[in-house]
């Protein structure tokens, strides 16, 4: 035997050391265990989620991608490239919502919700409600007397 095999056995018996090293071994294996069935368990989780909702699984994907690559700067090189299909969509996004809130704002008029007649219809229904609180005031007011 060597020294070093000398200094750890004690005629058969654990040494302090031993026993410690014991205990942290243990600890290390069973902290291992509980992470190999943790990530079992959500791996087990995830596919159950995918299975029975792909097409969340599927955005909940594509927002986790976009999340990533909005992170991640862009290189000059891919800027140079992209530059001209951005300004495109940038346009297209503009010209849509432009369309959009035009036909929403005429479809609004032609049901007679203007601004003006909202303000109208909500200072009556204001008016309304303040009377009928003061008309219920009364009439508690004298029935109590």
């Amino acid at each position: 035997m060597t020294d070093f095999d000398n200094t750890n056995r004690t005629d058969g018996r654990t040494t302090p050391n031993q026993g410690v090293a014991g205990d942290v071994r243990e600890r290390a294996i069973d902290a291992y265990d509980s992470a190999l069935d943790t990530a079992s368990s959500a791996a087990a989780k995830t596919n159950e989620a995918i299975e029975t909702a792909p097409l969340i699984a599927l955005g909940a994907g594509i927002a986790a991608g976009a999340l990533i690559a909005a992170l991640i700067p862009a290189s000059r090189r891919e800027r140079e490239l992209l530059k001209p299909y951005g300004d495109r969509v940038t346009g297209a996004a503009k010209g849509a919502a432009r369309a959009a809130r035009e036909t929403g704002t005429e479809k609004l008029r032609e049901l007679g919700l203007t601004p003006d007649n909202i303000a109208d219809k909500a200072s009556e229904a204001a008016k309304a409600t303040a009377q009928a609180a003061v008309g219920q005031f009364k009439d508690k007011a004298g029935s109590n007397r």
